[in-house]
């Protein structure tokens, strides 16, 4: 006859089973937290930048949301000025992997640590296919990036060609695996932005299961690294809006979204990020 286990016995094998999975009871009671991001990209103008600002400053943000906007250079003087003392953060979309020196046009780590930027963006798609960022200078970049305390956003996805051959998981191993070489437990204050290139701004979405598959193996990369459950955040980018966060937020490891044409104007942004705050 099977014993029947009282209050206390059943507690302690919770508390067993939390402990051994890593998770403790007052991670599993709060609500899952969410990361709402931003990228701009090449565009905006100054004054639309500060009237977006004001709008979503005004905005009541729920303690279970982190949001984040990655504007273009020039105006991340407007974000210094302005989000000062908000729980907003802001960052750059990306940066030099050098220090210093004759680097034209480029923008180094430590200025944008003068620019109060806490994070950028490193590695996204079009740096890598318009500009030849390969993945071992996207690891360069994020080594930079962490050498003065900014949190680096790794950007990762396969091309269309690549899923249907059935090689993404070996693209996407080959990013995060040259990130690692340079990093090494560093990866842990990294960031991953998974955003298949197919469906970058082209309205396309993958299948829920397609995105659940796909995070569950970026999940299991990065537990191969040695770094802690709990440390692991991994977004989903590429064609994000108002009709389908709700749904890709309910998908296991999906622990927030990095928005492109959607988070341009501030009433749609400000919507992704109540309905965010809903899942």
């Amino acid at each position: 006859m099977n014993k029947v286990l009282d209050k206390n016995e059943i507690e302690m094998l919770v508390r067993r089973y939390l402990k051994e999975t890593g998770v403790s009871l007052a991670k599993r009671a709060a609500k899952r937290e969410y990361i709402v991001a931003a990228n701009w990209k090449m565009n905006m103008t100054e004054k639309e930048t500060k009237k977006f600002l004001k709008e979503l400053k005004e905005t009541d943000i729920a303690d279970n949301i982190r949001v984040m906007i990655f504007p273009p250079y020039p105006y991340l003087y407007i974000f210094k000025e302005m989000l000062r003392y908000e729980k907003i953060a802001y960052g750059a979309q990306d940066v030099a992997k050098e220090e210093q020196g004759a680097y034209t046009g480029e923008v180094s780590a430590a200025m944008l640590g003068d620019m109060g930027c806490p994070l950028t963006l490193v590695g996204h798609s079009e740096r890598r296919s318009y500009y030849g960022d390969t993945s071992e200078i996207v690891a360069k970049k994020a080594k930079a990036a962490l050498e003065h305390q900014i949190s680096p956003m790794i950007c990762i996805g396969e091309t269309l060609e690549e899923r249907e051959g059935h090689r993404y998981q070996e693209v996407l191993k080959e990013q995060l695996d040259a990130v690692y070489a340079g990093l090494g437990s560093r990866i842990s204050g990294c960031l991953i932005a998974y955003e298949p290139v197919w469906a970058i701004g082209t309205g396309v979405i993958p299948t829920l299961e397609q995105i659940s598959e796909t995070h569950k193996y970026i999940y299991q990369v990065l537990r191969s690294y040695g770094v802690a459950g709990e440390e692991i955040r991994i977004l989903y980018g590429g064609s994000v809006n108002a009709g389908n966060v709700k749904e890709i937020g309910s998908v296991r490891h999906v622990d927030g979204f990095l928005i492109g044409g959607a988070s341009l104007k501030a009433e749609s942004f400000k919507h992704i990020i109540r309905l965010a705050s809903e899942v």
